[in-house]
């Protein structure tokens, strides 16, 4: 986009902890890669977010893109325990007002949802009727599906155009129930450049499992080691890659050493982006017992490599999948005896393998960087912005 036809102030209210090393900006990697794309937009860009002073970036962390972008740093609080509240009430109050003040000075307001921060964005953005507001909600959308209180404010607020007026609402899937400011979007990580013929190695070779994600009890990264210890145990020579960090660590470290699993499990930590590339790009089947996701970037990152995802039919994931056409959907009480017959079935059935294998890379590169570009750019067109 020429100088001339870039656009005003562009506030961010973001929950995501930011960093600063050499005057840079830092935070979450795929996070801040989407955001480089909406900034592109704008000659000015405020972001209203928590800031950590003390450490720097990590290897999944990347800078913000722009000449002329600033930070206003504001508490990060929780809510989980009774001796928090006195905390998250102080912290909300002044967010709140930080929140007037900042939107009163932007052109543009974008909120990240769902988030305690996200949460007190969404009220504070009433008071604005008049701005051009969009946000982001990457989170599950479904309505059915258990979240917390919080969270279910946000989606209530943000569906209903009285106290969203002037926003578009962007929204992981498709829906039956979307109100008139809902639109179904998408993330994207690799660019139409980087698209290339993937050869992988026989299944009876060796079965290249992967896991890309938090190590946390969410994204159950034991299950995941648990259905490589079940092939390795009926004979099926079997390889896993966890790509990722997180509390559950030393549990996973103790049990592969319990079951004597050290040639067999390989623990990256976290890695940035062309190591995942490279680890999917090799790896058969994304093992992804996710219990909630908005748009999970490490299924839709797999596809796009070849790497048919094992997963629940958790949020839009069934959608991506097809319903099982591009993968294998699992059910919601699926035991570790079924996944791993999903994978044996793979196994034993290549050319069911390769047809799905096929429709997940043909569907999943699709969504490329300069894709979502695109749609950035029209849906920031499409909202008649007058800047003066």
């Amino acid at each position: 986009m020429h100088r001339k036809n870039l656009r005003g102030r562009f506030l961010i209210v973001s929950h995501a902890v930011h960093k600063k090393n050499d005057d840079q900006i830092f935070a979450y990697g795929p996070y801040v890669r989407e955001m480089n794309l909406w900034v592109k937009a704008f000659n000015q860009v405020r972001v209203l977010a928590p800031l950590i002073v003390d450490n720097g970036p990590d290897k999944i962390d990347l800078a913000y893109s722009h000449e002329n972008i600033s930070l206003r740093s504001i508490p990060n609080f929780q809510i989980s325990a009774l001796k928090y509240i006195p905390k998250a009430i102080y912290s909300s109050v002044l967010i709140f007002f930080v929140c007037l003040q900042e939107m009163r000075q932007a052109d543009h307001i974008h909120l990240r949802c769902p988030g305690n921060i996200g949460l007190i964005g969404c009220i504070a953005q009433f008071f604005f009727k008049k701005k051009i507001k969009t946000a982001k909600y990457a989170g599950n959308w479904d309505w059915k599906s258990k979240q917390p209180w919080s969270y279910r404010v946000q989606q209530r607020i943000l569906r209903n155009t009285f106290l969203s007026k002037n926003m578009q609402v962007l929204v992981y899937g498709e829906w039956p129930d979307k109100t008139k400011n809902i639109r179904s979007f998408f993330t994207a990580t690799y660019s139409r450049n980087e698209i290339e013929e993937i050869h992988k190695d026989s299944l009876d070779k060796r079965i290249e499992l992967v896991f890309v994600g938090s190590l946390t009890e969410n994204k159950s990264p034991i299950t995941c080691l648990e259905v490589c210890e079940v092939l390795h145990r009926k004979g099926i020579p079997v390889h896993l890659t966890f790509c990722g960090d997180g509390d559950q660590r030393h549990i996973l470290e103790k049990k592969i050493k319990d079951l004597h699993l050290e040639s067999q499990i390989s623990l990256l930590g976290n890695v940035d982006a062309e190591k995942v590339k490279e680890v999917l790009q090799k790896a058969h089947f994304l093992v992804f017992i996710s219990r909630s996701e908005g748009w999970p970037k490490a299924v839709a990152e797999a596809m796009f490599w070849g790497c048919l995802p094992i997963t629940t039919p958790v949020s839009c994931v069934p959608y991506m999948l097809s319903h099982g056409s591009r993968g294998k959907l699992l059910k919601e009480d699926s035991s570790l005896e079924d996944i791993c017959n999903s994978i044996v079935e793979y196994k034993n059935n290549t050319i069911l393998y390769h047809q799905h294998r096929i429709a997940a890379t043909k569907w999943s590169q699709q969504f490329t960087l300069e894709e979502f570009e695109n749609e950035v750019l029209k849906l920031i067109n499409d909202e008649c912005y007058a800047y003066n």
